[in-house]
């Protein structure tokens, strides 16, 4: 019989790496909810069009892409922030300014599997909508970096770096290269780091300025340009200015961007950029006709899973989530067969009350029941026998325990519960 494996770039959550997502999907929902970012969710199957309007055909063939049962030429979404453009202009009247918008979701891109990247992965998206001032491009960089911290990263663990891409236009005016030519030098910033020196040198001699004039620039940090210092004065204001550094290396491969961009990445560089974004003023009016100026970033599940296992103390931190998360807090031991109804009953009413309980299906021996509850990491246990009404309360860590009355065992598990 043919065995069925997932297919190359996709995964199997089992319970365990499961739990592991919803702890990143926990934080990050915890820290965009206390920045005042409410959620919202997009279709995961858009026209091919909305994402062609938005990169060109060039993006066709990241995209799975194919002809619906109505001939319709549609993709999985491959990113968010096409969706949310055509959303936001849409109904942007209906909304209070600005729009602080989050998603936690599948995208779906068709490229090659490696670390940190698959076919199919979760991303965090946060957005600003309907808002310039440099106040909102701080805030989700601080709310980047609360992500990191809330993880249990530290200092020396990551960095943000921080840039506008409107500081290259006057170096490319000053070194007499052509306006026609912004797109492709951006390109060869953006691969600065990754490219070969000597490859690197030669195509921006074509261009008519040269490497030297690049990192001389990229060195001066674009001192008293004021959009940069408005962020970075924003973030010195809440004491995370040292998180921060301006490096005008950083472009983003992606055209739309219009203003301020940034990426996080571990100090260790062992990984690829752990999270990035920027402006994109003028993508709601590409999309849905409107003038509605953005900015954003996104984090991916893959490469910020690798970075909290590969990092000690963020690992200790998630190990220690895992111990409780999910766990079963109350297992009912039915010491009397004859008094299942019984325990059922109260199994229901511990369930009804909030408390995650479980308990053996069958007649299973009192023994193998208080093996089952510490194997599933129970704290306490509620024996129902032939003393009924009369219950044993366990409290199976510390080996003790109390008689209690099946109409007060409610009120005696919650409270153990609590202390």
């Amino acid at each position: 019989m043919e065995k069925f494996i997932s297919l190359p770039g996709f995964r199997d959550f089992y319970p365990d790496t499961c739990a592991v997502r919803n702890y990143i999907f926990a934080q990050w929902r915890s820290v965009a909810r206390r920045y005042g970012f409410v959620e919202y969710e997009i279709p995961v199957l858009e026209p091919t069009d909305l994402y062609r309007r938005k990169s060109g055909d060039e993006i066709v063939k990241q995209l799975f892409h194919f002809q619906d049962g109505g001939e319709r030429d549609v993709a999985l979404r491959p990113e968010t922030t096409p969706s949310l453009a055509r959303m936001a202009a849409a109904r942007q009247r209906d909304y209070r300014k600005p729009m602080k918008w989050f998603q936690i979701g599948t995208c779906f891109r068709y490229e090659k599997p490696q670390k940190g990247r698959g076919r199919e992965f979760y991303q965090f998206n946060c957005d600003i909508l309907g808002e310039r001032n440099p106040a909102a491009d701080a805030d989700l960089v601080a709310l980047a970096i609360d992500v990191m911290l809330g993880f249990g990263f530290r200092a020396g663990d990551f960095r943000v770096r921080l840039s506008d891409r409107n500081v290259w236009p006057e170096f490319l005016r000053r070194e007499g290269v052509s306006e026609e030519s912004t797109p492709a030098f951006l390109q060869v910033i953006d691969k600065l780091e990754r490219e070969k020196e000597e490859v690197t040198a030669a195509k921006l001699t074509e261009m008519g300025t040269s490497l030297e004039a690049v990192r001389a620039f990229i060195a001066s940090k674009a001192a008293g340009y004021a959009p940069l210092e408005a962020v970075m004065t924003a973030l010195t204001a809440r004491g995370l200015a040292d998180y921060v550094e301006i490096d005008l290396n950083i472009v983003r491969g992606l055209a739309y961007y219009t203003g301020t961009v940034f990426e996080v990445f571990d100090c260790g560089k062992g990984m690829r950029a752990v999270a990035g974004g920027g402006r994109y003023d003028n993508l709601c009016q590409l999309i849905g006709g409107v003038d509605l100026a953005a900015v954003g970033f996104a984090m991916g599940d893959m490469v910020i899973g690798d970075l909290i296992r590969e990092t000690a103390h963020t690992n200790e931190r998630l190990q220690q989530w895992l111990k409780t998360a999910g766990k079963v807090e109350v297992y009912a031991v039915v010491a009397s067969e004859a008094r299942r109804t019984e325990a059922l009953g109260i199994v229901q009413a511990l369930r009804d009350a909030g408390v995650a309980v479980d308990f053996s299906y069958g007649a299973d021996k009192v023994g193998k029941q208080f093996q089952t509850a510490e194997q599933l990491g129970a704290r306490l246990a509620v024996v129902i026998g032939d003393e009924y009404p009369q219950l044993k309360l366990k409290q199976l860590a510390a080996r003790t325990e109390e008689t209690v009355d099946a109409a007060a065992v409610v009120a005696a598990v919650t409270a153990a519960l609590a202390s």
